[in-house]
């Protein structure tokens, strides 16, 4: 009763989560084009997620797995449905989620057999896998409704059945971890818990097994994706795009949103994507964007790139960009191997690559 009660409040006032204000990049958030500078190591048709065992770098596109050598890919395999989702395993295998219905675990890339399958009915749209302390999975499951593509939907039916699961091979179980989030995108192991990105309600929280959920990081400019770990400690979490007033308007207006899926291509909603300014379709354009054909760099981003350097504790320590006149659009994935950082601009369809030292001489972290 008190939660319907806040909830009335807040959408008649305006605040909590009916508020249209967006906070604003500042501080560690401070927008540049350092992922305008990164060296493109490899263009793929569909790239959606990386994983690495240290020495080898693994790239899921489409329905290919890749394993990237300097710029050159070998195929190790194809699947029959699209990867929505890669992890490395400690005991050198490698876990693929297929087409976020099917969780499989292969004693290593090159192999043909999977050792074991989790196909639980729960499943939906396994986005994100990350290996926990004791050897088991944690998967992240963005909605029991929407696809794993069709997540901007999801965003505008206002959804929030995003779940987070644990996946024991040795009992070969699957386990509820979290309910009800607001588009589960992203895992990674935690001292005490795992660590979840929940796009829609713009944190990462900290699960633990018997406790409600903590938020560690609130109030993001942007939608929050998946997490990996970074070798001097902390980690690195990337977001997928940004957030605009506009859109955060549009999500207040029922009627709206409820004609604009009826009748408008869903590539020209009024909704975020993973890259823009390719179509006179867009319903963003006009002064606010552009200036005698040149893009501004502050505009309203409809997509954007950001990956964001977090310290052990969860706090922004820095961040890279790909702002609006940019390119390298719609960061879903970030590794650390060999001294480099090896991420995914979904957007472009492009593995980037920038030296960890460069970072570190010049954010000092």
């Amino acid at each position: 009763m008190i939660a319907a009660v806040r909830e009335f409040t807040n959408r008649f006032l305006g605040r909590g989560e009916a508020t249209i204000t967006v906070p604003s990049f500042d501080g560690a958030l401070k927008p540049n084009q350092k992922l305008e500078a990164a060296t493109t190591v490899l263009e793929c048709e569909a790239p959606e997620d990386l994983a690495t065992d240290g020495r080898n770098l693994y790239v899921a596109d489409g329905r290919r797995l890749l394993r990237l050598e300097g710029s050159i890919a070998t195929e190790l395999r194809s699947f029959e449905q699209p990867i929505s989702a890669l992890c490395a395993l400690k005991d050198g295998g490698i876990a693929v989620a297929l087409g976020g219905r099917e969780v499989r675990l292969y004693p290593d890339a090159s192999s043909s057999e999977p050792s074991l399958s989790f196909n639980d009915a729960a499943f939906n749209a396994v986005n994100a896998l990350a290996q926990a302390g004791d050897g088991s999975l944690v998967a992240t499951d963005g909605s029991t409704t929407c696809g794993v593509d069709d997540w901007a939907r999801d965003l505008m039916q206002l959804n929030r059945s995003g779940r987070a699961f644990r996946l024991d091979p040795k009992a070969r179980s699957v386990t509820p971890l979290a309910s009800r989030l607001g588009y589960a995108f992203g895992a990674c192991a935690h001292s005490d818990g795992v660590l979840v990105s929940e796009s829609w309600r713009h944190r990462l929280i900290l699960i633990r097994n018997g406790q409600a959920p903590r938020v560690v990081l609130g109030r993001l400019p942007v939608y929050p994706s998946r997490l990996s770990k970074a070798a001097g400690g902390g980690y690195w979490l990337t977001a997928f795009t940004a957030r605009t007033q506009l859109i955060e308007f549009v999500l207040r207006e029922p009627a709206y949103r409820r004609r604009m899926m009826a009748e408008i291509d869903p590539a020209y909603w009024v909704a975020p994507r993973l890259r823009s300014g390719f179509s006179f379709k867009e319903p963003m354009q006009g002064a606010h964007i552009k200036t005698m054909g040149v893009i501004k760099p502050w505009a309203p981003p409809r997509s954007y790139g950001l990956v964001i350097r977090l310290s052990a504790d969860g706090n922004p320590l820095y961040s890279l960009h790909s702002r609006v006149d940019g390119i390298n659009h719609g960061v879903v994935a970030a590794v650390e191997m060999g001294g480099d950082l090896l991420l995914i601009a979904k957007g472009p369809g492009r593995v980037l690559k920038l030296p960890l030292a460069s970072l570190a001489e010049e954010f000092g972290a």
